[in-house]
């Protein structure tokens, strides 16, 4: 079978100041060369090159809609500009993407890369952080000064054997994208539990929405994350809970269950295409049917709600709410966030550009441009109206976590793993055994 491979690009940032010094201090080389013989040139070549000081960055490109204005990017662009600007360094951007669903995955490029110190500088999801924290990759950036800065939630999630190892320039929080206009249309109030989700959609698919729900292999797990982590992480008692679950007195499979039963009623009711699911590149496959209109529900990071690369500009009224649960409506948070390579060949020059990036400063730009949450507990932007269901959870301390270091079994990457099992067919009880087996591995220390 013919197998699309993945596109690793680079492109080169520069402020226009230093650019312009650079071509300046060239032609005087080449004018210099031309009087004074072949020898001259190649020494003062060599002596600029060796001035130049550079950064190698990593990080996934947008790949939807390539010519409309990405502000998530613009927002990361500003700050590195930033740090270009004050540490008179240079940031050279490596990037891949995913062809088609047969592609490697960004996580498993970045894996490979980091693990052969191939950058500097890279953008990691959740278990990719835990899988290269825990083997030592990651550089530890508890003595940054912008460290100082975090919410504490920020610390706890990127924290791997008592090491800072990751450090976010937006808190990356999931919801569900409704439609509002056409839950009016039906009579429908948004939905804060299961079993008002569920009714939503009946009313949806008898209605003529043959799928009332958008999804695609990556995100499905939020679903599960808001139903099994609800009362763990807003009933008191979260700390007295991981513990049991990391010495193995609780399992991991017990709290999993009630949100894969879900998506198993989600699938056996045709509320969403497992088949179509199983392929589909994040908002690639759902972005479309949802922005005409024709369905009314899909899942998706805060951000996506700002650019127009994804669902920043409807025709409809577009609310973005948490997920199902039995406290209502749950934002699940996992984090992202950027690290420096441990043996990285640029890796002082690295964190001191991560520094800052992520300096008050620096977030304050890229929140007021990106529109998002801070990870600094001094910086506060405001949200798009669509965000505010969102954000009044969120502000009021409740929201579940995707990710969190402090667990023995990686959360999101595993979840998300063996979500695309059950959507390929295998049963509840087998996915549940996935879960037992990861927890007796991790007790074993395997």
């Amino acid at each position: 079978m013919h197998r699309t491979k993945g596109r690793i690009m680079m492109k080169r940032i520069k402020s226009k100041s230093r650019t312009a010094v650079l071509l300046a201090a060239l032609t005087a080389l080449c004018l210099t060369a031309c009087g004074g013989g072949e020898t001259e040139f190649k020494n003062l070549i060599s002596e600029e090159k060796e001035e130049e000081r550079v950064v190698n960055l990593f990080s996934p490109m947008e790949k939807t809609a390539p010519n409309a204005e990405n502000v998530a990017r613009t927002a990361a662009d500003l700050t590195v500009a930033m740090a270009e600007e004050a540490l008179d360094v240079s940031v050279a951007y490596w990037t891949y993407t995913a062809e088609n669903y047969q592609d490697k995955t960004y996580d498993e490029v970045a894996l490979d890369r980091a693990r052969n110190n191939m950058d500097d500088l890279y953008l990691l999801n959740p278990d990719v952080i835990l899988a290269l924290g825990a083997e030592g990759k990651l550089m530890d950036l508890s003595g940054l000064d912008s460290a100082g800065n975090l919410r504490e939630i920020i610390r706890t999630a990127n924290t791997v054997d008592g090491k800072l190892v990751a450090i976010p320039q937006e808190v990356v929080a999931y919801g569900l994208f409704v439609n509002a206009d056409l839950f009016r249309q039906y009579d429908l109030s948004l939905p804060e539990t299961p079993e008002e989700f569920l009714e939503c959609c009946r009313v949806f698919k008898e209605n003529g929405i043959e799928t009332p729900i958008g999804a695609n292999r990556w995100w499905l797990e939020t679903f599960v994350f808001a139903l099994a982590y609800t009362d763990l992480y807003n009933g008191g008692n979260t700390e007295a809970e991981i513990a049991a679950l990391n010495s193995g007195e609780a399992r991991y499979s017990d709290y999993m269950r009630p949100g894969f039963e879900f998506l198993q009623t989600l699938i056996d009711r045709g509320y969403i295409d497992p088949e179509k699911a199983l392929v589909s590149e994040a908002i690639e496959a759902e972005g479309p049917d949802f922005l005409a209109g024709k369905t009314p529900i899909v899942m998706a990071y805060w951000g996506a709600a700002n650019t127009e690369t994804a669902y920043g500009k409807t025709e409809f009224e577009m609310q973005v709410i948490g997920f199902p649960s039995s406290r209502g409506q749950m934002p699940v948070m996992p984090m992202t966030g950027w690290a420096v390579g441990a043996e990285a060949e640029h890796r002082e020059d690295a964190a001191r550009v991560l520094d800052r990036m992520v300096s008050d400063e620096a977030l304050q730009l890229f929140s007021e441009t990106n529109r998002v949450i801070s990870p600094s507990k001094n910086v506060k932007v405001d949200c798009v109206p669509a965000l505010r269901p969102l954000n009044d959870r969120i502000e009021e301390g409740i929201y579940v976590l995707g990710s969190n270091a402090g667990m023995n079994v990686e959360q999101w990457g595993n979840t998300c793993l063996i979500v695309r099992d059950l959507l390929g067919g295998a049963t509840v009880e087998e996915c549940m055994a996935s879960f037992d087996r990861l927890q007796e591995a991790a007790m074993a220390g395997t």
